[in-house]
């Protein structure tokens, strides 16, 4: 099994829809996404990931299935220093030098619910989460493809790789219209582990001659040559 966890293209936040450049992303994509030839796409029920879905579902000619434990996190924090922040969005320089990962601590419960939706959403595929490994009840060769959103994406990724919430969080970063690309590899019967084999990838945007989008990125450093 392969399960693509895809963010939305470039977002309008104040209409919840795409840019003009977002829309130009999700054709992109959409190419992308087709030779992915996924069995199964699901998507999140905000604006900017129905639209990005929505050509996808023509590319690949298959209806999404709109579940609402995919939309984004409305997890905020107010920092003394910083102001308010998304969780996902706490400066890395705070979270490493922290005794504990306050934020992580302080939405426990929303963090749990991610994490026992994928517990869900793979074991209706036939892998069956027990400690940090998948029992093998249903051996397929599913492509599953999500779209949804950064937050969601990055509180997800670390239940499936067993990594520290709070250091995925501000350790790592998802573009607009990414695909990430996790393998459910068996081997052993009958266990299987998630394995990361492509993290953001954003490689339909380069052959399509489009700069990635920089949305949800902070500080300096971050504008690639040629971005305005």
């Amino acid at each position: 099994m392969r399960l693509f966890l895809i963010r939305h293209a470039d977002p309008d936040y104040a209409r919840d829809d795409l840019t003009p450049a977002g829309r130009r992303e999700a054709e992109a994509l959409g190419r992308r996404v087709a030779a992915l030839a996924p069995t199964h796409l699901y998507v999140s029920t905000l604006g900017r990931a129905r639209a990005t879905a929505a050509v996808l579902a023509r590319a690949v000619g298959q209806s999404p299935v709109e579940d609402g434990r995919l939309d984004e996190l409305d997890w905020h924090v107010e920092d003394a220093q910083w102001g308010r922040l998304s969780a996902w969005d706490v400066p890395g320089e705070t979270v490493r030098t922290a005794t504990e990962p306050g934020a992580v601590r302080a939405f426990a419960e929303g963090v749990a619910r991610v994490h026992a939706f994928s517990d869900e959403l793979l074991a209706r595929h036939g892998y069956v989460r027990e400690g940090g490994r998948y029992r093998v009840e249903r051996r397929n060769d599913d492509r599953v493809a999500v779209v949804g959103h950064g937050g969601l994406m990055l509180t997800w990724l670390p239940h499936l790789l067993a990594l520290p919430v709070d250091r995925v969080w501000c350790g790592f970063w998802l573009p607009p219209s990414s695909v990430t690309t996790v393998v459910l590899e068996e081997r052993s019967d009958p266990w299987a582990t998630p394995r990361c084999v492509g993290l953001g990838d954003v490689s339909h945007l380069y052959a399509d001659g489009l700069v990635p989008s920089t949305s949800g990125l902070h500080g300096r450093g971050h504008r690639p040559p040629g971005h305005p």
